[in-house]
């Protein structure tokens, strides 16, 4: 983590992440793409999720999530910041001399070598089946169903852990907690994603917020009664509701969000 000398209160609180281990700061051109974010619209345009708006323009990185190039050694050319997730991500060179983007796990430097194969040896980066990897191996960029592309464990710092391969199924359990069946044959790389200490920042400043997109909230205890269920009352009054509610009445505290799917069959343990 990285703290700032205390020139100012936004930056006597700010504590962001060290990238110094980033070795490349404008993105490689012919794998980015402009885009038109929703925040928080739908396509009325109306506001469907508050607290989202506003932000830097950002320039969007095409991320290979599908991992086709199999066999096909490849060495990581740069390790770069992307706005568009919480993990740093790396240009990498195959042998045939595509470039591609890709999710940088912890450990992962200039010069680094990875390849994606069934017969790859279990190092951090490359990525097999299910079937292949040894229990007790954590991966990320996991395919919920094999040819689909990563779409599980995605996010900075996290890791799910192989528990067990016993025929059609893989067992993971989740960075959630959740332990999850998941189709042997469907790959995975192995490791964990970098930026581990993502979820230890401090923005600092309301500033840094809006350049993040993200827009004020107001307390529902500083509304009106006809504005929140914990508005009203003299002072700071308690709550005066049994459980707790969003303004528009509904439960969201110990309530089931999950209906029935037809994925329930592969959960083994629901998250806590």
């Amino acid at each position: 983590m990285k703290k700032y000398s205390p020139t100012s209160p936004g930056r006597r609180q700010a504590e962001m992440i060290d990238t110094t281990v980033l070795t490349r700061h404008e993105p490689f051109k012919p794998l980015t793409s402009g885009f038109k974010r929703a925040v928080g619209r739908n396509a009325q345009g109306r506001i469907t999720t508050r607290h989202k708006g506003g932000g830097v323009k950002r320039l969007y990185r095409l991320i290979d999530w599908q991992y086709d190039k199999k066999d096909i050694p490849a060495v990581v050319e740069s390790l770069e910041y992307d706005p568009n997730r919480t993990s740093f991500i790396a240009l990498v060179c195959y042998a045939d001399g595509e470039r591609r983007y890709v999710l940088a796990p912890q450990g992962w430097r200039a010069g680094s070598h990875f390849v994606v194969s069934e017969k790859a040896a279990i190092e951090v980066g490359n990525r097999l089946p299910l079937s292949a990897i040894p229990v007790g191996t954590f991966v990320f960029n996991v395919e919920l169903a094999p040819g689909r592309g990563a779409q599980l464990v995605r996010s900075a710092g996290v890791g799910a852990e192989v528990v067990a391969v016993e025929g059609r199924y893989a067992q993971l359990k989740l960075p959630s907690g959740e332990i999850r069946m998941v189709p042997s044959p469907s790959w995975a790389t192995v490791g964990s994603l970098s930026k581990p200490e993502w979820s230890l920042m401090t923005i600092g400043k309301a500033g840094r917020s809006r350049l993040l997109g993200i827009r004020p909230t107001v307390r529902g205890s500083a509304m009106n009664p006809r504005d929140h269920p914990y508005g009203g009352g003299e002072g700071r009054a308690p709550r005066g509701t049994r459980r707790p509610k969003t303004m528009w009445g509904k439960i969201t505290g110990g309530v089931k969000t999950r209906k029935k799917k037809w994925s329930d069959r592969l959960i083994l343990q629901r998250r806590k």
